[in-house]
């Protein structure tokens, strides 16, 4: 079986509500196992033995089907985590800023997103790879950086969803666990 962490965009935050008990249930009623949810905020972690592409379809199958929530999810294996996880070049503790990681399921937005935010001045960032781009925001500040207010915008949303890299600890710490 293999490991996969799943991102969803807008759950419990976005005014879409869904219970994580009931995703849990319907998951595993679609054959994935060993399916955790972590947050309440859209993350999960689950056993199968398909491979991404699959993955990536059932669960958003499962979503329209049980829920009407027609949605994208990004999929990365435990081990995509753990070397995101590891090339951030930020702290995940700093009582100064706040270390965050967008996941995209489509490279060119993410692209554009990434040049968009390298044009801002100050603004802090890295690509760690075709799906993730680690930044940097003031503690208490976050939604108000630079930063945040372009990759808000609905042209980004659509395929983008962000996690702060305490989170992205934790989802690793999970999915490992699960290999």
């Amino acid at each position: 079986m293999n490991s996969y962490a799943v991102f969803l965009r807008g759950i419990n935050v976005g005014g879409i509500n869904i219970k994580m008990a009931d995703l849990k249930n319907a998951l595993a009623s679609q054959g994935f196992a060993e399916v955790k949810t972590l947050l309440a905020s859209g993350n999960v972690v689950l056993a199968s033995d398909e491979d991404p592409a699959a993955v990536k379809r059932t669960f958003e199958k499962c979503l329209r089907d049980a829920f009407g929530y027609d949605a994208w999810v990004v999929i990365l294996t435990a081990q995509r985590v753990s070397e995101l996880v590891a090339a951030c070049p930020y702290p995940a503790d700093d009582r100064a800023t706040h270390a965050y990681i967008t996941l995209a399921s489509d490279t060119a937005m993410l692209d554009e997103l990434d040049a968009a935010g390298a044009a801002l001045d100050g603004t802090e960032q890295k690509r760690l790879g075709p799906e993730a781009l680690a930044w940097l925001a003031p503690a208490g500040g976050t939604l108000d950086s630079p930063f945040s207010k372009i990759s808000s915008k609905a042209r980004f949303k659509a395929t983008t969803t962000t996690r702060n890299l305490r989170t992205l600890i934790k989802v690793r710490d999970a999915a490992t666990a699960l290999a």
